[in-house]
């Protein structure tokens, strides 16, 4: 059976999905003569149509080619469906692109309805195909899969992490036989931990192992060089997690550097075709909702001159993406000089925690309690995000001084752009204290995609209208 990270599945996948390109050409083709009774459409007088044999060579390469280059064929970086879908989503639009553009210095005869058709009837083929693939891998329509047996070396914390991604993800086809650890303590009182190292070749050979996965710490290194010695004649894949992965902000990678294959530690958490995609949404929505928010704007900075003494807008600094800082544009909903004043309302949870925002501070004006309420007072924000110091969608900006009393876990909500809206503030807005505001932001840091990002728009309206947390 093809595995679906294996070379044999990727090749099928490619041929199969030339072949249903072809196959929605023809289709809409045959059926173009059927559409004559709509009135937006051109009538003909034909039976039928015949395309150009060419094209039916020509399309297939564009949408191959073009889903080559966005990488729908690596299974290990579509793990998700979301991610797969969007990539497929983002390669029809290119690829229908690319065809319009041959066949305006080609064939211009062509029905552009017919072009059309085609390229919808060709990209809900493409998904059908995966859709159901993915529904018969899950519930195993086809047959029980093979799947890869994995013994870790340290049970200790990232060993047993992995153990929880393994767990979490039986999609991945990896099944998990144990662990092997020198620890006595370990091997007498957890019971899937196999051995000690020096028993690997025997768990290999007798469990069937297919990867050794070594996850040892830092002070280990002369140890893990004598066991990958040891397995350098089994027929095994031997993978190695670095105890470095403790340091990095949001995950590392293994980038070329001047010819030497090198860790990055601080590897972005947003590849560079999701950035792309990200600040277009964002710039493409950005600027549709200042058409209809500069209005609003106009009103809002008359009725905050009469309603209180001070600037229109509130200018404060703020951490933006990898710590880089850039000035936050608001508008003002305090008195004037609101920040020396700060001390004064800053309370602390039953547990301590710093809590810089309460429900009643002095120092909002009438007019400003409405705007925050409402949420308007953000809209300014919106020239940040045209300006690239911003994103619609991420943590929020925090301020420098709350920054600076981080863990280090929390300096991981940095690796994205900041928004101005996020998963937190759909989640309990200023309810939550500081590091609560943290654990969701890391959540939108490691399950970022571009669907989670209108699902948070589509919430944060309803939040919105509430009212409910904003103060």
């Amino acid at each position: 059976m093809f595995r679906r990270f294996s070379a044999n599945f990727a090749v099928l996948s490619l041929f199969l999905d030339a072949s249903l390109v072809a196959l929605a050409l023809l289709i809409s083709a045959d059926l173009r003569i059927t559409f004559n009774n709509l009135s937006f459409i051109k009538q003909i007088d034909i039976a039928g149509i015949e395309l150009p044999w060419m094209l039916y060579i020509v399309f297939p390469v564009v949408w191959v080619g073009m889903l080559l280059l966005l990488s729908v064929y690596d299974g290990r970086r579509n793990l998700r469906v979301v991610d797969e879908f969007g990539s497929l989503t983002v390669g029809m639009i290119l690829s229908t692109i690319s065809n319009a553009g041959i066949l305006y210095f080609t064939y211009r005869d062509v029905s552009r309805f017919l072009f059309l058709f085609s390229a919808l009837l060709t990209y809900l083929f493409l998904l059908a195909w995966r859709g159901l693939y993915r529904l018969t891998f899950r519930f195993n329509l086809i047959g029980k899969m093979q799947n890869r047996r994995v013994v870790i070396l340290g049970a200790g914390v990232v060993g047993r992490r992995l153990q929880g991604q393994i767990w979490n993800q039986p999609h991945l086809g990896l099944d998990l036989v144990g662990f092997l650890d020198d620890s006595p303590e370990k091997q007498a009182v957890e019971p899937d931990v196999l051995g000690s190292l020096d028993e690997v070749r025997k768990v290999i050979i007798h469990k069937n192992i297919d990867d050794v996965v070594v996850a040892l710490p830092l002070s280990a290194h002369a140890r893990l060089n004598q066991v990958v010695s040891e397995l350098h004649d089994m027929p095994v894949r031997v993978w190695v997690i670095p105890d470095y992965f403790s340091l990095t902000l949001h995950r590392a990678s293994i980038e070329d550097f001047a010819g030497i294959p090198m860790l990055d530690l601080r590897a972005p958490a947003l590849t560079e075709y999701q950035r792309i995609v990200k600040r277009t949404f964002d710039l493409v929505f950005c600027s549709m909702g200042l058409l209809f928010a500069l209005p609003v704007l106009g009103i809002i900075a008359i009725v905050i001159r009469l309603d209180s003494r001070g600037a229109v807008f509130y200018r404060q600094k703020r951490v933006g993406e990898n710590g880089r800082l850039f000035e936050m544009i608001k508008f003002r909903t305090m008195v004037t000089d609101a920040d020396k004043l700060q001390q004064v309302v800053e309370k602390r949870d039953a547990k301590g925690r710093l809590i810089h925002k309460i429900v009643d501070d002095p120092r909002i004006t009438r007019f400003g309690r409405f705007l925050r309420r409402t949420s308007l007072d953000e809209l300014p924000q919106l020239f940040n995000v045209l300006r690239g110091e911003m994103s619609l969608v991420g943590p929020r900006p925090e301020m420098p001084f709350l920054v600076d009393k981080y863990a280090l876990w929390q300096r991981k909500r940095f690796a994205v752009p900041q928004g101005m809206t996020g998963w937190w503030q759909i989640n309990g807005r200023s309810d939550k204290p500081m590091n609560l505001h943290t654990e969701e932001d890391l959540y939108y840091v490691q399950h970022y995609s571009i669907w989670l990002d209108l699902q948070i728009i589509l919430k944060t309206i309803w939040v919105v209208l509430r009212g409910k947390g904003a103060y």
